[in-house]
């Protein structure tokens, strides 16, 4: 069966048997004419032999952008109380089941704070409040810096919010006025049982406003008014969407081989003026005091230092518990006096609790009522590291530099700072809870630990080795105390037998 095929009825549709010469209507057809269509038989065979029908491609919609949605502030509260509703909204599927919140403004109690997000088995994520009060506050925009931390994997989102705090006396429209202009695409929300109001003049400029109204809440808008004017808005509570923004985080450090906020370099045979030891330090606040054998208090722990050497007693019982605090500060570093028998700075005694920022070449001398029994002068300032030499009687025993952790020093910075005595000493810092050393000519940074080849560092002389303690000479007596013990007591029982 084919359809008709007449030219000169092309819109005929009856069905003509194989071998008619007409149609039922009687359209003469032409001899070896071919059905474009085709049968229904033949049809059927080329949808066949086609195969199975392709599906059309799947249309993805755009995945939602991460973003706050922010409610219930009130710029008319100014001096008071507010709390401010953040819901985190967008998140990717991904993102862990805990998010930390960090915020950081002048508005905030102690200047920041920290909340968590946690999601819940529907899927979104439970509200949090910010707590804040503007009493006392100039009038103006406040910036809220927030961050939100994820773990495992590492991943960081950044928003910064404004949040107005007007003049005492301002009225409604201007708080609103002024409040609309630094935010554009404004939301107005009415929650739980809240008014929204929007009167004014029709014509009066284009509003990019959206009202919303839930939980028993009203909105009104009324922008149809018959006396003229500007607009006026009028709103109880401001809400509104912040994006947030990831952040590319740099690729986590592998971890220091030998961790230690403490440390030793003892050289075996020192040169001539050298130290036998340099104690490293890097703690964010160091505390300088006596050397006691049981429970000391220090971090940095002095003896005063006579003609036989170390003496634990006597004039070292002049030093306190926790004499001094030693800190990074400002580019720099500074000494604060907590002691009961005081310290002298080039002489003068700076009073307790008043820290004193360090300078090149000052002299510090503990105590202020007697003299000489720990002197130290700073022979090398940089904002990455303090070294101290002592220029008593324990000179050649010991010198100590402090590192301010996680500051890498700069290059540009090495030729100055320092006075002779401390020019040639190695490079080192603190970074990733270990201590490195940089070579100034090369710039190349080596973690330093007790399996270290010193020697063949730049700045290294002699034979030199790394301890994981500022004193491994107390580990090494106590060991030989014991030694000496075990020995007594066996050549006791072998008298006896």
């Amino acid at each position: 069966m084919k359809r008709c095929s007449s030219p000169d009825h092309p819109h005929c549709t009856v069905w003509v048997a194989p071998g008619e010469a007409q149609c039922a209507h009687g359209h003469r057809q032409p001899s070896g004419a071919v059905d474009v269509l085709g049968s229904s038989f033949e049809m059927l065979k080329r949808v066949r032999a086609e195969g199975p029908a392709r599906m059309p491609a799947a249309i993805h919609a755009p995945p939602p952008r991460p973003h706050l949605h922010v409610s219930g502030f009130d710029p008319r509260a100014a001096g008071g109380r507010q709390a401010i509703k953040l819901e985190l909204r967008g998140m990717p599927d991904d993102a862990p089941a805990q998010l930390t919140l960090l915020l950081e403004s002048k508005l905030l109690p102690m200047g920041a704070g920290q909340l968590q997000f946690a999601r819940t088995l529907r899927g979104d994520w439970r509200p949090v409040f910010v707590e804040f009060s503007s009493r006392g506050r100039e009038h103006g925009q406040y910036r809220v810096d927030l961050e939100i931390h994820a773990r495992h994997p590492a991943r960081t989102w950044v928003a910064t919010l404004v949040l107005l705090v007007p003049r005492p006396d301002a009225s409604l429209g201007e708080i609103h006025q002024t409040y609309l202009s630094t935010h554009k695409n404004v939301r107005i929300s009415a929650d739980d049982a809240a008014i929204a109001r929007v009167q004014g003049l029709a014509g009066g400029g284009a509003m990019d406003i959206d009202i919303h109204a839930r939980n028993a809440s009203i909105a009104q808008l009324n922008l149809d008014g018959s006396g003229g004017g500007k607009v006026a808005v009028g709103l109880p509570t401001i809400a509104w969407d912040e994006d947030l923004i990831e952040i590319d985080l740099p690729a986590e450090r592998a971890a220091h081989p030998c961790p230690a906020s403490t440390g030793c370099l003892v050289y075996a045979e020192p040169d001539a003026g050298a130290q036998r030891h340099v104690r490293l330090f890097a703690l964010d606040e160091c505390v300088l005091g006596r050397c006691d054998t049981v429970g000391a208090e220090a971090d940095l722990l002095l003896e005063h230092h006579g003609a036989q050497g170390p003496e634990r007693d006597g004039l070292t019982r002049r030093l306190s518990a926790r004499h001094a605090v030693i800190r990074p500060a400002r580019g720099g570093f500074e000494i604060e006096d907590v002691s009961r028998y005081g310290l002298l700075l080039d002489g003068t005694w700076p009073g307790k609790h008043a820290p004193v920022p360090l300078r090149l070449g000052m002299r510090i001398e503990l105590t202020a009522s007697i003299r000489g029994v720990v002197t130290f002068v700073v022979t090398a300032l940089h904002a990455h590291a303090l070294t101290l030499h002592r220029v008593d009687a324990g000179g050649a025993s010991e010198c100590f530099v402090l590192l301010a952790p996680g500051v890498v020093p700069e290059p540009a910075a090495l030729g100055s700072g320092a006075l002779p005595r401390a020019a040639g000493m190695p490079v080192l810092f603190h970074r990733d809870g270990g201590f490195w050393h940089l070579d100034p000519a090369s710039g190349q940074e080596t973690p330093i630990g007790p399996a270290t080849v010193l020697d063949r560092l730049a700045r290294f002389t002699g034979r030199v080795r790394f301890a994981a303690s500022p004193r491994p000479e107390d580990h090494a007596e106590h060991t030989g105390d014991r030694r000496r013990t075990y020995a007594r007591l066996v050549d006791a029982y072998a008298g006896r037998a």
